[in-house]
């Protein structure tokens, strides 16, 4: 439940999924993109979380690979996650490269770019049985997903 201290090449292969799509991003940010109004408390929650979430993945080996058993599932879950979350920025990538572009939903998941991957670090704690990494992604969840949902908002995207 506190897990064992150990390096995660799993956590690491995680943390690569999660960042490197956001460097392509940043080198090219959508000329419509305004973070002037994010709120300042989501992005404090929102900053721990990447944190508690970036040592959680890297520090604790009961992430990495282990013998087959029903409880794999929730690793198969987790890479599943960042898969969608991966196909969210190819389709971004691919579109006009507009701010509400990064907002639409896919296949009913709202704000995917932002739920996806909270989802996939969720279930990777739940899968390494780590308290902490479950916590951390909560709190992550609530600041990305909270400014996620703003900007849905100030671009006028339609939630379904």
């Amino acid at each position: 439940m506190f897990g064992h201290l150990g390096f995660s090449y799993v956590g690491l292969i995680f943390l690569v999924l999660l960042i490197v799509p956001n460097i392509l991003w940043s080198r090219n940010p959508p000329e419509d993109y305004d973070n002037s109004f994010e709120h300042g408390i989501l992005m404090l929650l929102e900053r721990i979380g990447q944190v508690g979430c970036f040592l959680c993945a890297l520090m604790f080996s009961d992430f990495n690979f282990a013998p087959f058993t029903p409880w794999t599932l929730w690793l198969v879950f987790a890479f599943a996650a960042m898969a969608l979350y991966e196909l969210c920025w190819v389709r971004y990538f691919k579109s006009r490269r507009r701010a509400r572009n990064m907002y639409r939903s896919f296949y009913g998941i709202p704000v995917p770019l932002a739920t996806l991957p909270v989802a996939a670090f969720v279930l990777l704690g739940v899968y390494g049985k780590i308290i902490w990494m479950i916590l951390f992604s909560i709190i992550f969840g609530v600041g990305h997903i909270g400014i996620h949902l703003q900007h849905a908002e100030v671009c006028g995207v339609k939630l379904k």
